[in-house]
């Protein structure tokens, strides 16, 4: 199969028939062999009813249904499982992604042999509100995961090869990184493509503010697992011995004033009345509990079933 077309949808009953026919037509140009997945995320507008009505005309079309609102990642790892085709596409319901930029994708991922593709939404039709918040976000997140040339992280339309979507795990809210995933599960050939951007046609967006502000906690997480996710050791240790000996040394440094002081016959308050010594033993017993977080953490992380679970593109036995 050539194409395989993954839709995670909430309530987009409107647009579902018209974006169906829209692929239908554009592969039917194009001579592929396709399958459309539909995940219905909890939907309560007759968004399923709609999708059965599609499904009994069209024998391309797969269905999975969520029995409440999971979230976009959870549609889309259950879309990337039952995918079939060499090149998986994903868009948005909205009609706010053109299916008409797929036959395009495609060639860039068969013939270009990119492993990913994301598409740039270079000219938005969403208010001013939604674009700034957006182009900061992309900033910071093509600063930590070090993807320089993705201007659209979170854009909907994006193409992959069959084993991209085969070997990452989306989850939480992480769709919005899977170019940071897929880079993380060593496929680095990942490209860039300035697609049309649509209005909304029907209904209105199912996203809120709060997801900004989430995704910068996930991009955090997301970096940190990925850079001492099976070595916290490296992190909580080095800075808990850091705090400890700090506040070690400076401890012995008020002794050692105290003591000078005493041996001078230099009047001098108690150790224990000045906020140094405090702040001093804080930072001890800080950098122990860092110290024993990180040594936990790697016990924890080589108990994990997924210790050695590394990405292997092939192997193969050479005989003389």
């Amino acid at each position: 199969m050539d194409i395989s077309v993954i839709i995670p949808l909430y309530n987009e009953e409107e647009s579902l028939p018209e974006l169906y026919d829209w692929i239908d037509r554009v592969m039917e140009a194009n001579g592929f062999s396709f399958e459309v997945i539909f995940v219905d995320d909890g939907s309560t507008d007759r968004s399923w009813q709609v999708i059965q009505e599609i499904g009994r005309k069209a024998d391309v079309v797969r269905a999975i249904k969520f029995r409440r609102n999971y979230g976009k990642s959870p549609a889309l790892y259950c879309g990337f499982k039952a995918a079939q085709g060499d090149v998986v596409i994903t868009m948005d319901a909205d009609l706010q992604d053109s299916p008409d930029e797929i036959p395009e994708l495609r060639r860039m991922i068969v013939e270009e042999d990119y492993d990913l593709v994301s598409g740039y939404k270079q000219k938005r039709y969403d208010p001013l509100s939604k674009t700034l918040p957006t182009k900061l976000f992309n900033a910071t997140a093509r600063k930590i995961s070090g993807i320089r040339n993705l201007h659209d992280f979170n854009c909907g339309l994006k193409a992959y090869r069959h084993d991209v979507v085969k070997n990452i795990e989306v989850y939480g809210e992480m769709h919005r990184y899977i170019p940071y995933l897929a880079k993380n599960a060593g496929f680095t050939r990942i490209g860039e493509k300035v697609v049309q951007h649509q209005a909304r046609k029907y209904g209105s967006s199912k996203f809120g503010l709060n997801r900004f502000f989430n995704g910068y906690l996930d991009l955090i997480t997301l970096w940190f697992l990925s850079n001492f996710g099976k070595k916290p050791m490296h992190v909580f240790g080095l800075l808990g011995t850091l705090m400890f000996l700090i506040g070690f040394v400076a401890t012995c440094l008020l002794g050692a004033d105290k003591l000078y002081c005493l041996m001078q016959g230099i009047p001098q308050r108690l150790i224990t009345s000045s906020p140094y010594f405090y702040i001093s033993l804080t930072m001890m017993i800080i950098g122990t509990q860092l110290f024993l977080a990180g040594f936990l953490g790697d016990l924890i992380s080589r108990s994990s079933q997924t210790r050695n679970d590394y990405q292997i593109e092939e192997d193969i036995r050479c005989e003389a």
